[in-house]
């Protein structure tokens, strides 16, 4: 059990490590396209280590429970969810072509599911014992510390600082809600 434990515990550096590896390698030869087996390495990193933890957490875990909690974090939750949507607005006809938009509909629908799993349910559950300020820190970093270094290396929009900082905040935001919600 505490070998599990500790794997699923720095689960998080072994998907920053290995999609970056992925985006490395498969932007030489997939160019822009690159972003299809990141996302499936993030959906296979993490798939394993939530099926790995699935006993201790998915059965007794708030994943998929209503929202309990104030009305202002369950507020908090969904207003920071949508802060990329100007950003999409303005660049949303780079998606009109069918064979583009299908690949990010998916993404778009499965992805931000799985990160929540990932990095705000498996983790934070296994790692209740810490201070919760701790935890709250380490998921966030490492959630926002894979978007530029996995999809920033086929996209300026996701590269640099700014990226990290941006998805710092919402993840900080995810993290104290899925706290204070319990979901």
């Amino acid at each position: 059990m505490q070998a599990k434990k500790t794997w699923i515990l720095i689960s998080p550096i072994v998907m920053v490590i290995v999609c970056h590896l992925v985006a490395r390698i498969s932007m030489q030869f997939l160019g822009n396209w690159a972003f299809i087996p990141v996302m499936l390495s993030i959906w296979t990193v993490g798939g394993f280590f939530i099926w790995l933890g699935r006993k201790e957490t998915l059965i007794n875990s708030n994943w998929l429970k209503g929202v309990n909690g104030k009305w202002g974090w369950k507020i908090l939750a969904l207003f920071v969810g949508l802060l990329p949507l100007p950003i999409f607005l303005l660049h949303w006809e780079l998606l009109k072509p069918i064979h583009i938009l299908i690949p990010y509909l998916l993404i778009a629908f499965i992805n931000p599911f799985f990160e929540e799993f990932f990095f705000r349910g498996l983790i934070i559950d296994y790692a209740k014992e810490y201070p919760k300020w701790i935890v709250i820190l380490y998921t966030t970093f490492f959630f926002a510390l894979n978007h530029p270094l996995s999809f920033g290396m086929f996209s300026d929009l996701n590269s640099g600082w700014t990226v990290f900082t941006f998805t710092f905040i919402m993840g900080l935001a995810w993290a104290v809600s899925y706290y204070k919600t319990g979901s």
